[in-house]
């Protein structure tokens, strides 16, 4: 990959403040670092290949949530549960929107990093400098991915009204790993078709996105889902297939390495091969393929893994 397509296909970083050493960001494998106009002649005379993010440039873009879990307490209980807070329905609404992590916390920057690059956006993350050996390392990773251009696998088509309420409902039906694609119109074609006010989906009843959610995940049943996770509710599924090659990207959100992770893939695939951040090229196990799906176990998860299968 050269360096102009990996300034296109990864995020960049924004350094409001010369916090760092420019030889700790070089070393960290940094490519592309943005800073305030009056800051870029300093950074390259220090050998850093910096660019200019004016104050205008910056409003422009999108503010998004930091990735990772809340703990909500749930109303029913005295129980905690995990809540993913991911922003993959926000890059799917908006394919060509510019979007900026706001000031991310220590410890989010590789998961906010991989994010982006799964979802091919384009986003500007102001990360802790705490963060940019995490981020480097990331950096590296992604830049060992083989390219596959597929098409996207969706369950559900979502007529897009472009209000809030529908955004809420889309944001559930990823952290559910309910695929979906947005539509102007229903599509015949698709498996099952979400808009909402009609009589199957009543607007009013989006109110509770959670419970909405889970009916759409009823109407579609799990026998038709392209893609199930079991032994996780943290970890966020995206699947690119043609007839021949599937990709099935995972990440993390709770940043915890999981091991034994279980994935269900709708079709009948060989026994392809996992590549994931820290950990390299590992085997799928207990690989089971049958007529309609196809089962195997991750040995181990950390921020992210991409696994690729070949048809049978």
């Amino acid at each position: 990959m050269s360096v102009a397509l990996l300034l296109a296909a990864l995020p960049a970083l924004y350094w409001p403040e010369p916090v760092a050493t420019a030889a700790a960001v070089r070393e960290a494998g940094i490519e592309r670092l943005l800073v305030p106009p009056d800051q870029v002649d300093a950074w390259r005379a220090a050998g850093v290949s910096a660019e200019p993010l004016r104050a205008l440039d910056r409003k422009a873009r999108v503010s998004l949530d930091e990735p990772g879990l809340l703990v909500r307490a749930d109303v029913a209980s005295a129980t905690l549960r995990p809540w993913v807070v991911a922003n993959g329905w926000r890059f799917r609404r908006d394919p060509a929107g510019r979007f900026l992590y706001d000031a991310l916390p220590p410890g989010k920057a590789a998961l906010a990093t991989a994010e982006v690059f799964v979802h091919g956006a384009d986003a500007v993350l102001a990360i802790d400098p705490r963060d940019l050996v995490q981020v480097g390392l990331m950096l590296r990773f992604l830049a060992t991915v083989p390219d596959a251009e597929l098409p996207e696998v969706a369950d559900v088509a979502v007529v897009d009204d472009g209000s809030a309420l529908l955004g809420e409902v889309l944001s559930l039906l990823a952290r559910r790993n309910l695929l979906f694609r947005l539509v102007g119109a229903p599509d015949p074609d698709a498996r099952l078709t979400v808009q909402l006010g009609t009589e199957e989906f009543p607007r009013d009843e989006a109110a509770d996105p959670d419970a909405f959610a889970l009916a759409v995940r009823r109407r579609l049943t799990d026998a038709r889902r392209s893609v199930r996770v079991f032994g996780s509710e943290v970890v966020l599924v995206r699947a690119v297939a043609d007839s021949s090659h599937a990709r099935i990207h995972l990440l993390n959100y709770g940043q915890r390495p999981i091991a034994g992770l279980r994935v269900r893939f709708a079709g009948r695939w060989d026994a392809g091969r996992a590549l994931g951040d820290g950990i390299g090229p590992m085997p799928l196990e207990d690989h089971s393929p049958s007529d309609d799906a196809t089962e195997f176990t991750l040995p181990e998860l950390a921020i992210y893994t991409v696994v690729d299968l070949e048809a049978r």
